[in-house]
């Protein structure tokens, strides 16, 4: 039932849908208060595939709490109906999480309906989503190279991989090394041991499965001990990647098959599912400018995640903050894995990500583009 109200909930999306209403929150942009008793009645309709959705919800998270950088204040975000959804695919029991890792049935699906989204985006009628989407998340349109109604944006994914004006990211304080590599939400961690007890649970996770490399390659070996950021794009993001360090790019990005899984924490926590490393992803070799070592820039997709595109080939030299590349429609991750000793992680960040006491989870912070996220370490300059 979960799954036929996530097929019908991406039709819905679709703006020749006779209940869309160009109107982004009736389809996979609604949010569960929409549908909730006393709420919005034109979402009632998901009520008829999932009537125990409210005790779900109840039961799991329905979104995450980040910390807002430069206070004490931690602010909740709420998912998308396709969002949690997919969750509920994922974590309606332990049982269902074991039929997932071996059924076709619900690959196929999460495929399908990734798919079937880039498609609805792609067509030039979701053009017409656009003023609803800048309205249901507040949008900023006076960073945008182009404005909402130039003839630039042919479709709604156009939109949603927009470029911004070059002055609305600058790269920030220049004595520090590293910056941030998306408009996310940041955890950092000085090794990737340090990630495996405060954030990715997976208990298939590793590096050379994350690579998609066997443990003997030379580039598994050079990273194994190495520091990890993991950085985590809303919908509603500028979702445009950039490059987190002055760089050369090392050979082309490798493309590896796989899943359609949410990327959300939820699922990133679960111990019984690796979904960094089950997932769709692409693979980027940096080589860091500073130090000579080796950066592992790796684009994760994600459920409704249409496509990873790069816009840097082999030998192209890149600084902090220069764009790489941008993810098509859908939530996403990417994950760099840096050489040990290459990189010491603001404090602030450390701290939101390692929680003192042992089996707390890590908290995101908020983040921009160019904002600083580390340093070289002074022994090693």
């Amino acid at each position: 039932m979960i799954a036929e109200a996530l097929k019908e909930t991406v039709e819905r999306s679709d703006p020749q849908h006779p209940d869309n209403r160009n109107d982004v929150t009736q389809g996979i942009h609604g949010h569960l208060h929409h549908f909730a008793p006393g709420g919005s009645s034109h979402h009632l309709w998901l009520n008829k595939f999932v009537p125990q959705l409210q005790s779900l919800a109840a039961k799991y998270h329905v979104g995450n709490y980040v910390a807002i950088r430069g206070t004490n204040e931690r602010i909740f975000e709420s998912m998308p109906i396709y969002a949690r959804l997919g969750m509920h695919i994922l974590f309606y029991g332990r049982e269902q999480v074991k039929l997932l890792e071996g059924s076709k049935r619900i690959e196929a699906l999460l495929m399908e309906q990734s798919k079937r989204e880039g498609q609805i985006y792609d067509s030039p009628e979701s053009r017409s989503h656009i003023p609803s989407f800048i309205h249901t998340y507040n949008i900023d349109t006076n960073e945008l190279l182009y404005p909402p109604e130039s003839p630039a944006y042919k479709n709604f994914n156009d939109f949603f991989y927009r470029k911004l004006k070059p002055e609305a990211r600058p790269v920030q304080n220049p004595d520090h090394e590293f910056c941030s590599a998306a408009d996310c939400r940041l955890v950092v961690y000085p090794a990737v041991h340090d990630a495996q007890t405060f954030w990715i649970k997976g208990d298939e996770f590793t590096v050379p499965a994350l690579l998609g490399l066997d443990k003997s390659d030379p580039l598994c070996r050079a990273l194994e001990g190495g520091s990890l950021a993991s950085f985590r794009l809303a919908p509603s993001d500028y979702h445009r990647f950039h490059s987190l360090a002055d760089a050369t790019v090392i050979g082309e990005p490798r493309n590896i098959p796989g899943q359609y899984f949410t990327v959300n924490p939820q699922a990133v926590n679960e111990k019984h599912l690796d979904v960094l490393s089950a997932n769709k992803r692409s693979v980027l070799l940096l080589n860091h400018d500073a130090t000579n070592k080796k950066i592992a820039f790796v684009a994760v997709g994600a459920l409704l995640v249409g496509s990873i595109q790069w816009t840097v080939s082999a030998g192209s030299k890149v600084r902090r903050g220069d764009e790489l590349g941008f993810f098509a429609y859908g939530g996403s991750t990417v994950v760099a894995i840096l050489e040990p000793g290459v990189v010491e992680w603001d404090s602030d960040l450390v701290a939101n990500s390692s929680p003192p006491k042992r089996g707390q989870l890590g908290t995101e912070t908020m983040m921009k583009v160019g904002w600083s996220i580390g340093r070289v370490p002074k022994d090693r300059k």
